[in-house]
C-alpha cells in the first residue's frame, strides 16, 4: 500500500486539518468531526447537513458553504459518521427554520441520522428527513436495504440548497430534496479496487481484463463482472439500465463523475459517449458536470447520474453557489 499518510488512525483528523487551513470559509470540528460555514447560521434558514464515511471526497465537506450545505459530518473511512456527530452539526446550523438531513442510502446512515433526529427533537429542533436512493445498479448490497444512494446526493444538496438560500420553509426544501431524488438514477463502474488504509489490502479482485458493472462507492459488488471493452460500450451498459428505470426524454442534468483514480482524459471520452447516448433517445443535455464529485478512494472507473429537470429545478441549479467543490455565480 502507498498512500500519503501519516498513519491509518489518523487519515481523517489529519484530512480535516487539512480542509481547514486550506479553506477559511470554512470551520472545522476536529474534536467532533464537523465542517461547519465558518459565518455560522444564517438567522432564519433551513439549515442543510449531510454526511457519510470519508473517502469520497468532495462529498460532503466539500460542499459546505453558500448555496449547498451548512455542514458535514465526515465519518471514518467508508463508515458511518455516528449519531453524537450529527446532533452537534444539527444543533450547529439551527438557525431556527428547521434542518433538513441529506442521507445516502446505507445502513448505517439512515439508523444514525434517524437517532440524531430525535435527539435534535428533543432539543425542539424541527428535523426532516430526505434518504437519496438513486443507485439502478442493485435493489440490495451489503450495505444497504434497497438502492444505494450515490451521485444524486450532489444533485440533491445543490438544488435543496439553493432553495434554503431563498428563505423557503422546511416542508418546501425537503418536497424538493425528495423530488430531485425522484428524478434522478444512477450507475457505476469500477477498472479497479480500492484500498481502505485501515486494512492495507484492496477491498476486492479484478483481473486485468476484467471491469465491475453497477459497482457501489464502497466497493460493494455489482450487477456482474464482464470483459473491458470500449468507453461507447461502457457507457451504454450504465446507461440501459438507467433508460429501462426511468426512460430518458426531455431536459436533463447529467453528471459523469470519476470515482477518485479515473483521469479527466478518460473522463471526457466517457461523457462524450453519454452525450451522444442520451441525445440519441431524443432528451437534452441542458446541464452537466464532469469531474470528481463523489468518489471512492482511489478506484478508477466512473458513474452516470442522469435527473430528469423541469423549469424549477434549472433554475435552482442555476442559482449561485459557493463552496469548495462546487463554485459559480458570484
Amino acid at each position: 500500500m502507498k498512500k500519503l499518510i501519516n498513519s491509518p488512525d489518523s487519515v481523517v483528523t489529519d484530512a480535516l486539518a487539512g480542509v481547514a487551513a486550506a479553506h477559511p470559509s470554512l470551520s472545522v470540528d476536529l474534536e467532533n468531526k464537523v465542517i461547519t460555514r465558518a459565518g455560522g447560521p444564517t438567522p432564519g434558514k433551513v439549515g442543510l447537513v449531510s454526511g457519510g464515511g470519508s473517502g469520497h471526497e468532495p462529498l460532503h465537506g466539500g460542499f459546505v458553504g453558500y448555496g449547498m450545505l451548512d455542514a458535514a459530518c465526515p465519518g471514518e473511512v467508508f463508515t458511518s459518521p455516528v449519531p453524537d456527530q450529527m446532533l452537534v452539526a444539527t444543533q450547529a446550523v439551527n438557525a431556527g427554520a428547521g434542518v433538513l438531513h441529506i442521507v445516502k442510502n446505507y445502513t448505517g446512515d439512515v439508523l444514525n441520522f434517524q437517532m440524531a433526529a430525535e435527539l435534535s427533537e428533543d432539543d425542539d429542533i424541527d428535523v426532516a428527513t430526505v434518504v437519496v436512493n438513486d443507485d439502478v445498479a442493485v435493489q440490495d448490497s451489503l450495505y444497504t436495504a434497497g438502492r444505494r444512494g450515490v451521485g444524486a446526493t450532489v444533485f440533491v444538496e445543490k438544488i435543496a440548497g439553493a432553495l434554503a438560500e431563498r428563505g423557503a420553509p422546511l416542508t418546501d426544501v425537503a418536497a424538493v430534496a425528495a423530488e430531485v431524488n425522484e428524478r434522478s438514477r444512477s450507475f457505476g463502474v469500477a477498472l479497479t479496487s480500492c484500498t481502505v488504509p485501515a486494512a492495507g489490502k484492496p477491498t476486492f479482485d479484478l483481473g486485468e481484463t476484467e471491469i465491475e458493472l453497477g459497482i457501489g462507492i464502497h466497493g460493494e459488488p455489482g450487477r456482474h463482472r464482464a470483459q473491458l471493452a470500449s468507453a461507447g460500450e461502457i457507457a451504454a451498459v450504465a446507461l440501459d439500465a438507467i433508460h429501462a428505470d426511468l426512460p430518458l426524454s426531455g431536459d436533463v442534468l447529467v453528471m459523469v463523475n470519476g470515482m477518485g483514480g479515473t483521469p479527466l482524459i478518460e473522463l471526457y471520452v466517457v461523457y462524450n459517449e453519454v452525450h451522444k447516448y442520451i441525445t440519441g433517445k431524443g432528451a437534452r443535455i441542458t446541464r452537466n458536470l464532469v469531474g470528481n464529485y463523489i468518489t471512492s478512494l482511489e478506484m478508477q472507473g466512473f458513474s452516470v447520474t442522469v435527473c430528469q429537470l423541469t423549469d424549477t429545478l434549472t433554475d435552482l441549479w442555476d442559482a449561485a453557489v459557493d463552496t469548495p467543490a462546487l463554485r459559480w455565480g458570484r
